[in-house]
């Protein structure tokens, strides 16, 4: 939430500004989070524990965003189906948005199916234009 500090008032003014330094002297007490993370690693060690026995399976600065809902259905995985040629560490499922490096190759006029990993499931079928539509062809009545 950006503060557009032109609209303020003198008195808002000195209050965010006041509120700033407040902040700034917490912030600079606070160990580094590095620091921190060490000692307590240390200290489950001394105990006998590991991280993942205190906290689970998730680091616990992971443990948020895991426990956060994620919308509309979840897919799962899917073995590589298309294999950068110059890299073949690149792979690609067939999910999702295309990668940089196929892109760039499929712009230049290339197949997608030259990328192909031998062995692997048929190429994914391309998208049909969002205004494409079903052709009807009706019977004419004898």
């Amino acid at each position: 939430m950006p503060i557009d500090i032109k609209t303020l008032s003198a008195r808002e003014l000195g209050s965010l500004i006041t509120t700033a330094k407040k902040r700034q002297a917490l912030l600079s007490k606070r160990a580094p989070l590095s620091q921190v993370r060490n000692k307590l690693t240390r200290l489950a060690k001394a105990e006998g524990y590991t991280i993942e026995e205190l906290f689970g399976a998730a680091a616990p600065a992971r443990a948020s965003r895991a426990a956060s809902p994620r919308t509309g259905r979840k897919l799962g995985k899917v073995a590589p189906k298309y294999r950068n040629p110059a890299n073949p560490k690149e792979t690609w499922t067939g999910r999702g948005k295309q990668p940089r490096w196929l892109a760039a190759y499929t712009g230049k006029g290339r197949d997608l199916g030259e990328f192909l990993i031998p062995g692997v499931a048929k190429p994914t079928p391309k998208a049909k234009p969002a205004g494409a539509k079903k052709r009807v062809v009706k019977k004419a009545k004898k």
